[in-house]
């Protein structure tokens, strides 16, 4: 039997169609463990700038408390350094941040380059900053807004980073499930996520987390 001359040409892409080629699934994310150690103006006692309680960790500092080192010339914090640090591949933060009325001034959330950068680098890829803006604002640094409206609420918070040895990376920022901003890192070094108050700012600055967690790829 003779096919038609428009159902040879047919055929091939039918074959086509019904074989394609399997796409690659990207590794699914991995809740992971972490630890941390609370870093605190270095005159004071653990509990006079943080506690945890039902699951919240609240930390506060004023701007004119002590650094976390004596003689130390970088402003008053109090954070939760994470003990878990990396120079490649994928890592994530997660966790509901809240931030109380007229705060101005902290960095929430950081990712410290601790070593093995390029002299002169910054020492932060990624630092998140409140100001008192719009009903308090979140943003990268001081540029992109992360999220709006934020006093007196929990706003969800994920930073991704795809971090390359030797490299480049990026890093995905995103606040209720929606991206808000893709950037790159610093390049080459080993770092650790950061949360708490690290203030530059004036007055008394405050933070509570709930819900952190840590997710590998």
């Amino acid at each position: 039997m003779t096919l038609p001359r428009r159902s040879l040409f047919a055929l091939p892409a039918v074959a086509l169609l019904a074989t394609p080629t399997p796409a690659q699934a990207a590794p699914a994310w991995t809740q992971t463990p972490f630890t941390y150690k609370i870093q605190k103006p270095w005159n004071l006692p653990q509990s006079a700038r943080y506690k945890h309680e039902g699951g919240v960790h609240s930390m506060w500092v004023y701007d004119t408390d002590e650094p976390m080192s004596e003689g130390s010339s970088t402003d008053p914090r109090t954070e939760m350094r994470w003990a878990q640090e990396y120079s490649s591949g994928q890592h994530a933060w997660e966790g509901e941040i809240f931030v109380p009325s007229g705060v101005n001034g902290p960095t929430v959330m950081q990712i410290l380059r601790v070593r093995g950068g390029d002299p002169g680098t910054p020492a932060t890829d990624f630092m998140l900053n409140v100001t008192n803006a719009n009903g308090g604002t979140l943003r990268y640094y001081t540029s992109t807004v992360i999220a709006a409206g934020i006093y007196n609420t929990w706003t969800r918070i994920r930073v991704e980073h795809s971090a390359v040895a030797g490299g480049t990376g990026k890093i995905k920022v995103y606040a209720g499930g929606v991206l808000k901003a893709t950037v790159n890192d610093r390049g080459r070094a080993t770092r650790h996520f950061k949360n708490g108050v690290y203030h530059h700012g004036s007055g008394r600055a405050e933070a509570r987390f709930r819900n952190i967690t840590y997710w590998r790829q």
